[in-house]
């Protein structure tokens, strides 16, 4: 069977975070966030190309490849684990500069994973913002989920002066920063700060992430939205072309608004 269209699945190259204390936190993407919305779309007849900053295989959250984030079925991790080591494009990645110069026409819609990672490289990659630019102004399905999000800021003139002034805790600075961001007044959702604090004492041995990302993209010009039933419960906001999950327990529901919206985007392709 021909392939449907290209999606780029963007991941981070980033294996670290600097907490607030000075330690070092080891990340990676959540294999769930990856794996079922990529095997979801893979199914449908989507081929996928998997690219990172530097063009590295990025790094799994150990951390996540537990079977209570695939309903507590043993087999279904096991079968995302498998994905992970042998499914060909995820092997060899390809640089987000090159994926540029080879050309964005060539892909339908993009996906970015979480974990921690986008925190760290991509929300200030000006290859990434240069993607994302072009996919907004094409209305190309841009599907993130978890700390993915946060991705979407590289689309600013200036990511990386927002990424510091978000570190240092400087407000002003980081609206400057954010002036002129194309998804300003989008609705969407991230990692709950409720959430991040969950992860923080449990997770981090207590140790403060340098900036959370729901406030980030809140001062960015986002209008974000939680899901009313509390921490952990999944939660999916679409506005636009952009759609966007809260939480590892949006997966599935992620996976179905992706598979949705690049049937959208090739029948009127067609059209």
């Amino acid at each position: 069977m021909s392939s449907k269209g290209k999606i780029l699945v963007i991941a981070s190259s980033a294996d670290s975070l600097s907490l607030k204390d000075g330690r070092k936190e080891h990340i990676g993407y959540y294999v769930n966030e990856l794996v079922i919305p990529i095997q979801a779309a893979i199914d449908a007849g989507y081929e996928m190309v998997l690219a990172t900053p530097k063009g590295n295989k990025p790094l799994m959250d150990r951390q996540s490849a537990v079977a209570s984030h695939f309903g507590g079925n043993e087999e279904a991790l096991q079968k995302a684990l498998a994905f992970v080591d042998t499914y060909p494009a995820m092997q060899n990645p390809a640089s987000l500069r090159s994926v540029i110069e080879e050309g964005l026409d060539n892909y339908i819609g993009m996906y970015v994973p979480g974990g921690h990672p986008p925190m760290v490289d991509l929300m200030q990659d000006p290859d990434l913002g240069e993607i994302l630019r072009h996919f907004h102004a094409e209305a190309k399905p841009t599907v993130l989920l978890c700390h993915g999000p946060i991705a979407a800021t590289a689309a600013m003139s200036d990511a990386r002066g927002f990424r510091a002034a978000m570190s240092a805790g400087d407000v002003e600075a980081a609206k400057r920063s954010a002036e002129g961001w194309v998804y300003a007044g989008y609705r969407m959702t991230v990692f709950s700060n409720d959430e991040e604090h969950y992860v923080e004492d449990n997770l981090m041995a207590g140790g403060k992430v340098p900036f959370y990302v729901l406030d980030a993209l809140e001062i960015a010009g986002g209008k974000l939205e939680t899901s009313p039933e509390g921490i952990f419960k999944p939660h999916l906001v679409e506005d636009r072309e952009l759609i966007t999950g809260q939480n590892p327990p949006s997966d599935h529901g992620i996976a179905e608004l992706l598979v949705k919206a690049l049937d959208r985007a090739v029948s009127m392709a067609v059209v």
